[in-house]
């Protein structure tokens, strides 16, 4: 037989088990909600950054794109199908036809009008009213292809562009060419011929539509490639 302690021992040895206590069970469901919450707030930041990432990164490429685009087309401001008549040949004394796509009119610092000859259509005569150039209106910058006619070179759906700016170099390099001529004549001489080197400066500044927290700025130095010459060599 079996002695008083060892059938009490047996006794509690066969006890049933409680299971956890309410205590237990909410201290534990505590600690689970503080790990999902700052799992949840993890991947919401993850979330949130990815978002503002790729805003950053549509905003600098429609920035990027939209420069380039002005730059590419403000290039060719001044070209003339027929530029050879009005370069000074040897034997020659004067520029025998001025280029009539020369002109570049800005009516404001945020739009820009020039002309330049376009195809073998073209009569190489300037007609009534600049036909090409490019301005901002209602956040959108819009390239102005024909006569009156626009076309929006920034998406308003991503961006919208707040700020765009074209100004010339306060103080274009003139290159005197008096000592190509035959009789010469000195820089500053009243109509002695010379060649303007023209630049600009482009500046552009956008907000993304989807985070207006997101702006970027960007900005681009243009030489035009098609220099402006004036003046005669003297008789």
């Amino acid at each position: 037989m079996l002695s008083h302690g060892a059938r009490r021992a047996l006794v509690v040895h066969k006890r049933p088990q409680r299971g956890l206590s309410l205590v237990e069970l909410l201290v534990g469901a505590t600690i689970g909600l503080f790990i999902a919450g700052g799992a949840l707030s993890l991947f919401a930041r993850n979330v949130s950054s990815s978002r503002q990432l790729l805003a950053e990164t549509r905003l600098n490429q429609d920035l990027r794109s939209a420069v380039d685009l002005v730059t590419r087309d403000l290039r060719r401001a001044g070209y003339w199908g027929n530029a050879i008549q009005g370069t000074i040949a040897i034997g020659a004394t004067a520029v025998t036809t001025p280029n009539p796509y020369s002109t570049l009119v800005s009516p404001s610092t945020s739009e820009v009008q020039y002309d330049f000859f376009s195809n073998s259509a073209d009569d190489n005569t300037l007609d009534p009213g600049p036909r090409f150039g490019v301005k901002l209106i209602d956040g959108k910058l819009r390239l102005q292809t024909a006569t009156g006619t626009f076309s929006d070179i920034t998406d308003a759906s991503s961006v919208r562009i707040t700020s765009f700016t074209i100004t010339p170099e306060p103080a274009p390099t003139v290159l005197p060419l008096g000592k190509f001529c035959i009789k010469t004549c000195n820089a500053g001489t009243p109509n002695c011929p010379s060649l303007t080197v023209t630049k600009f400066t482009i500046a552009v500044r956008g907000t993304s539509v989807s985070d207006s927290s997101v702006q970027r700025s960007l900005r681009s130095s243009v030489r035009l490639r098609n220099d402006r010459l004036s003046g005669s060599c003297p008789v």
